[in-house]
């Protein structure tokens, strides 16, 4: 059992790779409405073609990321399987088996030495957003991310995309690094916030 940030209670049952979350008492008292039949699960191959999907909905937005066309299922099979379920999951949040969101544990600079850290990326179907999908997603990252060996975890964020800051600092990010003006959307230069939390520690002997 775990504590919403609302204050109500809530259960998450897992079966094998699957969760289900009856996120509708979550939302209810935040004034949200959502249907009750969502639930939590790792991706599978079959999915990549709705999570590519869902990423390109973002790029026209120009707050998400760095890309700036759209991207082909083939050209992220290799990403899809860089993850895991032991070290570096792929999530999949689904309402009546349709995929609304996505999450993914990607490594963080490629080296041995920082296989303990993590960046988390949440990407979501537009006609769910604004609706407590993400809040979800990264408290269920925050709460399961030492299951992976996981001890930091990372988002890196425009400068611009105030909503997505504002919730990794509702949850404890604190901003680590800022880097003014090192990407360029259409023309206009942006920055880059790396946020960090620290969701366990190391206890040496």
């Amino acid at each position: 059992m775990s504590v919403c940030p609302y204050g109500r209670r809530f259960f998450l049952y897992k079966w094998a790779d699957f969760w289900y979350i009856p996120l509708w008492n979550i939302l209810k008292k935040a004034g949200m409405e959502m249907r009750p039949n969502m639930t939590i699960r790792e991706a599978v191959m079959e999915d990549l073609p709705r999570i590519v999907d869902i990423y390109n909905s973002t790029i026209e937005g120009r707050m998400v990321t760095a890309d700036l066309d759209p991207v082909t299922v083939e050209s992220r099979i290799g990403w899809f399987h860089e993850h895991n379920s032991n070290t570096r999951p792929l999530w999949v949040m689904t309402e009546m088996e349709n995929i609304i969101g996505w999450l993914s544990f990607q490594n963080f600079y490629g080296r041995p030495a920082y296989n303990a850290t993590a960046e988390v990326s949440i990407y979501i179907d537009a006609s769910y957003r604004k609706r407590g999908i993400g809040k979800t997603f990264l408290e269920e990252a925050i709460l399961r991310a030492p299951n992976y060996g996981i001890r930091t975890l990372l988002g890196f964020i425009f400068g611009h995309n105030e909503p997505s800051i504002r919730l990794f600092k509702r949850y404890g990010f604190e901003t680590w690094a800022h880097l003014p003006n090192v990407a360029e959307l259409d023309g206009v230069e942006r920055d880059l916030v790396i946020l960090g939390k620290r969701v366990s520690e190391k206890h040496n002997s």
